[in-house]
């Protein structure tokens, strides 16, 4: 299920979102998810937004697939040279063993919780055995919307690390920050990065 409100706000909202994309301020976990990837490896940027993340890993010689459900999110990052850009949801990740990494990075916290289970059994089956996974979620407990109406689910560390090892996910690398996002509220976050 996608939610239409989030997405409207990202449409409405995607040069803005461009400006601050809380990937650039992570470029250390990035840059280190692109070390561990084989040489010329195939990703998929889930929820890429204006494709910022997938920039750089076009840069490092990697093959990506980009895929957002905003269609002005798509637009920005169909721009970049070499990036394979589409609109779909994460109803949409298939495949089996295609991908030697899948980059979720903020993205898949605007799943409702019930979905998570299957959308990272999904992006399980589409990586490649020992592929690697990065997933950065907010830390809290429930859902709800920010005060420019996006829907969030929230995760404390260890409901990530279960839902990570009931999809056959090895978890690896934890990383924690908080940042000022989109809304202009801080927010604590986590990352993980997770072995197929």
């Amino acid at each position: 299920m996608t939610d239409r409100d989030t997405i409207a706000v990202y449409d409405a909202r995607a040069a803005d979102y461009a400006q601050i994309d809380p990937s650039c301020s992570r470029s250390a976990t990035l840059a280190a998810f692109i070390d561990a990837l084989p040489k010329g490896a195939r990703v998929l940027d889930l929820g890429c937004g204006p494709g910022t993340s997938a920039r750089h890993m076009v840069a490092a010689g990697c093959r990506v697939d980009a895929l957002d459900a905003s269609a002005e999110m798509i637009a920005l990052a169909s721009a970049i040279d070499g990036v394979s850009a589409r609109q779909a949801t994460f109803d949409d990740i298939s495949g089996d063993g295609i991908y030697d990494g899948v980059w979720a990075n903020f993205s898949l916290l605007h799943a409702p919780r019930t979905d998570m289970p299957r959308h990272l059994a999904a992006i399980h089956t589409a990586l490649k055995s020992g592929g690697l996974f990065h997933i950065a979620v907010k830390v809290g407990r429930g859902e709800s919307r920010d005060s420019i109406g996006r829907l969030y689910t929230y995760y404390s560390e260890a409901e990530l690390k279960a839902l990570l090892k009931d999809a056959g996910f090895t978890p690896g690398a934890t990383r924690r920050g908080r940042d000022k996002g989109l809304s202009g509220e801080d927010a604590d976050w986590i990352s993980l990065t997770a072995h197929a």
